[in-house]
């Protein structure tokens, strides 16, 4: 039994490893998109890497040059001539070369973190503007590592690496024009070596960026585990989880480094091979170039310059291979971020415009033979959903769970696009309307009533951000928020904690309505706002609520028969359709289902925050 158990824990790892290949497969680029990403970070720096690269390049003319000297000194030696002006000529050069290489270092790193800068605003820029559906696809913590560790392994391709490139190749054919013209025969001999150790890097490259794209995932992976966890942080702990928890997360970090050992593997196999290159080249061209020496063929001037120019020739192969490492890596995080890129945003105004909202006059709603489903493989959740909804006044949505409530609230605010249909505010079906200009009419409050980290201020003004010292505290005053402000150490001004973790439930729900309030929207959907309340609060939003009825449309879903009775129209809805509407005392004579719900005070149709499994 166990070996069976055994054996099948093993073909499970196995089938995992297939799926995580076949995904970073899929995640890869075609050479040509790869260089077309890479052209598309750089471009706009190009003058400051042209002039880090020309920096360089001087610097690594001024070593060109100190062998060259040093043939001429040993000349010297030879014709007992001073020495002096040599020794000079020698610390210049090493000297001036260190300062270009220093000066174009920094202006290369000053420029790659100009690169990140960027490729992080337009990640950033762009992930805020996803449409729900992918998000919900997507991995928080996989989108989060493609803006933090992904760019940050991008700075290195678009700047080190294309400068490395040029300069080391540059330099590398000088160096060998100069080894050519001191003594062909030991510039073959170390050529010889040179094209063995290309041949090996030619078969070591694509295997280091297989390994960096796999490292990158596994930590995307990571990253999605522990933004789950702090998520749900009490949850974990009262439920016991974290000694299951750890497990996997160090299962995701084993996987980081194992795939970061293994590049690291073939990145020393690449420099160790480079160090013996340069120690065989060593002792070729000393043994060939002493014997050239011996028979006179050259001097033994010749021969220490030679030995000069030959370790310095691997310095510029060095760059070209690192190089050669860095685009290898970067190619992995070029095509994640791409990938991220081409995910589907809505067409929301240029970031940083102001919403614009048209009008005061309470929204009218409409929805004509609506159907959606989260899916194409699940079930459908509106299947010809139709109703209208005249304003001002409150009309509140029930029916059971699953039957569509919290997606008509969706498709209103335009999260998702229904597929067939159509859903009007104002007469205008609201894929006619500019995203920004429709939302800007609209207050929601979700039913999980969520509250960012921050202050209470940052908190009840996110939706209405030119909000007045007079508006914050009349919407505080009506969602009954005053109590909890002067309790507070720094009123308004107090952090709430993660998620609001520093609030009650009914705390949260009360700053999701008074942020909702702030906004003055002219359509105001309230997703069972008040369902973590007490009676006192509850008894007093309600009556805020029906205040605001009075000049706004609210729609609001509803599992409490104390909110459903003061609507002025219910909407029953059951399996995504709608069976009825009319008021209380209608649809109790009226309908069963609606009847048997009133009987039991519509509290056993409660249910938690619907997800988009198709079950709303």
């Amino acid at each position: 039994m166990a070996r069976g158990d055994a054996k099948n824990a093993k073909n499970a790892k196995y089938e995992e490893a297939r799926r995580a290949a076949e995904a970073a497969k899929a995640e890869r680029l075609p050479a040509g998109e790869t260089r077309r990403a890479l052209y598309r970070c750089f471009r706009p720096h190009r003058g400051a890497i042209a002039l880090a690269g020309l920096l360089t390049l001087l610097g690594s003319v001024s070593g060109l040059l100190q062998p060259l000297a040093a043939k001429a000194l040993v000349d010297r030696l030879g014709g007992h001539g001073s020495i002096a002006g040599m020794l000079v000529l020698l610390t210049a050069l090493v000297v001036l070369g260190s300062a270009m290489q220093s000066v174009g270092a920094y202006v290369l790193e000053r420029t790659a973190e100009s690169v990140v800068l960027a490729a992080r605003r337009t990640l950033v820029g762009r992930l805020l503007r996803l449409r729900l559906s992918e998000v919900e696809r997507a991995q928080p913590g996989d989108l989060m590592s493609r803006i933090t560790s992904d760019t940050t392994l991008l700075k290195a391709v678009t700047t080190q690496a294309v400068v490395s490139a040029v300069t080391g190749g540059l330099t590398f054919l000088a160096t060998v024009v100069l080894m050519g013209v001191m003594d062909l025969v030991l510039l073959g001999v170390t050529l010889g070596v040179i094209v063995l150790v290309s041949i090996a890097m030619g078969l070591v490259m694509p295997r280091i960026s297989q390994a960096t794209q796999r490292s990158q995932e596994a930590v995307g992976v990571m990253s999605t585990a522990l933004e789950r966890v702090f998520g749900a942080y009490r949850t974990v702990k009262a439920s016991g989880a974290e000694a299951r928890e750890t497990v996997k997360l160090d299962d995701a970090a084993q996987e980081a480094w194992r795939h970061g050992v293994k590049s690291a593997k073939w990145q020393a196999l690449t420099w160790s091979s480079i160090g013996l290159a340069v120690q065989i080249s060593f002792l070729a061209v000393l043994g060939i170039g002493g014997a050239r020496v011996a028979s006179g063929a050259i001097p033994v001037s010749t021969l220490v310059a030679f030995l000069l120019f030959l370790f310095y020739l691997f310095d510029p192969i060095g760059r070209i291979v690192e190089a050669g490492q860095q685009y290898q890596v970067g190619a992995a995080a070029i095509a994640r971020i791409t990938r991220a890129e081409l995910l589907e945003t809505e067409d929301t105004d240029a970031a940083g415009e102001p919403a614009v909202r048209t009008g005061s006059a309470p929204a009218t709603v409409a929805f004509e033979d609506v159907t959606f489903r989260y899916g194409d493989d699940l079930p459908p959740v509106h299947q010809g959903v139709t109703f209208e909804v005249p304003g001002p006044g409150m009309t509140a949505f029930v029916g059971p769970s699953g039957a569509g409530k919290t997606t008509v609230f969706a498709l209103i605010e335009r999260f998702y696009e229904a597929s067939g249909g159509r859903i009007l505010v104002d007469g205008r079906d609201v894929r006619e309307w500019p995203l920004a200009e429709l939302r800007a009419a609209i207050g929601y409050v979700e039913q999980d009533a969520p509250v960012l980290s921050g202050t209470l201020r940052e908190n009840l003004v996110f939706a209405a951000p030119d909000a007045t010292e007079e508006e914050i505290h009349d919407a505080v005053v009506r969602a009954r928020l005053e109590v909890l402000v002067a309790g507070l150490p720094q009123g308004l001004e107090t952090p709430v904690g993660h998620r609001g973790s520093k609030l009650s439930g009914g705390e949260r729900q009360r700053v999701s309505i008074a942020r909702a309030l702030l906004r003055k929207p002219r359509l105001l959907l309230l997703d069972e706002a008040t369902s973590q309340l007490d009676a006192v609060n509850e008894l007093a939003l309600r009556d805020v609520v029906a205040e605001v009825s009075q000049e706004v449309t609210v729609l609001v879903v509803a599992h409490r028969l104390s909110t459903v009775t003061m609507a002025d129209r219910i909407v029953v809805m059951d399996a995504g359709l709608v069976r009825a509407v009319g008021s209380h005392a209608e649809l109790v004579a009226e309908d069963p289902l609606y009847a048997e719900l009133a009987a039991t005070q519509l509290l056993a149709t409660a249910a938690p925050h619907e997800t988009p499994s198709g079950l709303r």
